[in-house]
């Protein structure tokens, strides 16, 4: 990288991208919405708080839509079950629980999946004991609320980018037929139970049901019923809701296809507009950067491979499908190896999306190149430290391609990410130290994590005299749509978040 004055860091996580806490870290939806938008929407699990506090999620469409079902029907709620907040909430399921049994619910199911991921392993059994605490409260009311099902996230239910169908089929089983391999009574005896077996871990605890006094089991999902994910993140809960929605499906056998009414916490693909009944709206982002420049005569090039080539494209462009102006711009899309984990082939598409970007800015053809190189991220959630070391070398090599071409045609480059992951593959405790485990082994992290990430600007096109502006300390992702606009000779918007450079004489 070259002298500090050309790169600075920006918050990519909690309030900066419009999450409810700086607790929260950062995703690469949020993260290419804020630096498509130029502003801070509330997003994901904000939206869902500020729909319970306020009730309006009672109000509004999709939970009307679900009500139907309760007078002589089933409520299932299925989602993960933990307070790591990057997929779900615990007290958000409670809040639920409390407002559906409020508003005439009378049987309620519960399928969980247990964390381990975004939280630490083992912590699944004191978040389902505080569930089945409230469940049981809900039994003294006369409400029959119980436990159906559960599983690890990784091996049951929440696979994304359809990399395994295998564990939605795994899911599909329990939640929906009533049957897995493990019966137990209670959940919290069945994750106890399961987490006995050697090298058991809470992202990927076999399949269970919960079974009644004579063996059958307790909450299969059946014609007339409601189902709602409960889960405000999309990436994993997408491949569940096209196996609930989908008429015509092929991915695994369903053995059963209930008619139900089904709703997502939020919608979780506005491109396919699935599930087509949600709970939570989603943010309205209007005038985004990209509508912005390409209304303004910029020619837009974008690339990715298939798991990030949406954040460039429909998140970056405020949650929108398709072109502002199809002669203006094109879209590219690499397909991602799929069947793998991304440990196995860490490279990735890194380079095939360099050569495409490279391509693009030699071609002359375009003002903006625009694309996202996602080893870092996809590798880092792996865990995998070999592994990620060389994806990030492919990544740097991707980089360097595209650097040296701006380079040649006189261009300026904007580096930056979305959010942190392989900078951090190490838990810590709170003075930094690397955490380990009972056997002396460190403990790896493999979620996204807290930290800022590096703008960095340069290039023969940059005038001279830009520099990073000193006042602007708590920038955010926001800051970078400004400061390309700025790039390009426009002014922003006076709502946008400000820029991040100046021109000094």
């Amino acid at each position: 990288m070259s002298a500090p004055d050309q790169w600075r860091l920006v918050r990519a996580h909690g309030t900066a991208v419009g999450l409810p806490t700086d607790d929260d870290m950062g995703n690469s939806e949020v993260g290419h919405n804020a630096l498509g938008a130029g502003r801070i929407y509330a997003q994901g699990a904000k939206l869902v708080d500020l729909a319970l506090a306020s009730g309006k999620i009672y109000d509004d469409e999709g939970f009307k839509y679900i009500k139907e079902s309760f007078a002589n029907n089933t409520l299932h709620l299925i989602g993960l079950m933990s307070d790591g907040g990057v997929h779900s909430r615990l007290d958000q399921l409670q809040l639920l629980l409390k407002g559906a049994s409020e508003r005439g619910a009378k049987k309620i199911r519960v399928h969980v999946l247990t964390d381990g991921r975004d939280v630490l392993d083992g912590s699944s059994v004191g978040f389902a004991e505080t569930l089945e605490k409230d469940l049981a409260d809900l039994r003294s009311k006369g409400i029959d609320a119980q436990v159906a099902s559960g599983g690890g996230r990784m091996y049951v239910t929440m696979d994304r980018y359809e990399n395994d169908w295998e564990v939605v089929k795994r899911g599909w089983d329990a939640q929906v037929l009533g049957e897995a391999p493990h019966k137990f009574k209670s959940a919290v005896e069945a994750i106890k139970k399961l987490r006995e077996a050697p090298n058991a871990n809470d992202q990927y605890l076999p399949p269970f049901v919960i079974v009644d006094e004579s063996g059958k089991p307790v909450g299969p999902i059946m014609d007339g019923d409601a189902v709602v994910t409960y889960n405000f993140r999309a990436d994993r809960m997408t491949m569940l809701a096209q196996a609930l929605e989908y008429e015509k499906f092929d991915k695994f056998d369903r053995v059963r296809f209930p008619k139900i009414r089904y709703a997502g916490m939020l919608q979780y693909d506005g491109e396919l507009k699935l599930p087509g009944h949600y709970l939570v709206s989603p943010p309205l982002i209007e005038r985004t950067s990209g509508e912005y420049l390409v209304n303004n005569g910029i020619r837009t090039f974008a690339c990715s491979e298939t798991v990030k080539f949406g954040h460039v494209t429909f998140f970056w462009n405020g949650n929108r499908s398709g072109y502002f102006n199809s002669e203006l711009e094109e879209y590219v899309e690499i397909p991602s190896d799929s069947g793998i984990t991304f440990n196995v082939q860490p490279k990735m598409k890194a380079l095939e999306i360099g050569e495409k970007a490279r391509d693009a800015i030699l071609s002359r053809k375009f003002d903006q190149v625009r694309v996202n190189i996602p080893n870092g991220d996809m590798v880092g959630h792996t865990g995998d430290i070999e592994a990620t070391v060389v994806a990030c070398k492919a990544a740097d090599d991707a980089v360097k391609m595209i650097l040296d071409a701006i380079e040649e045609v006189g261009g300026i480059y904007v580096v930056t990410a979305d959010h942190g992951n392989a900078e951090d593959m190490v838990k810590r405790n709170k003075k930094g130290e690397p955490l380990v485990d009972k056997d002396g082994k460190v403990q790896i992290l493999t979620s996204h994590t807290l930290q800022p990430v590096p703008v960095a600007i340069g290039g023969p096109g940059l005038a001279a005299g830009v520099k990073f502006r000193k006042d602007v300390p708590n920038g955010g992702l926001a800051n970078v749509a400004a400061t390309v606009m700025n790039l390009h000779g426009f002014v922003a918007p006076d709502d946008y978040e400000t820029t991040l450079i100046e021109v000094v004489d």
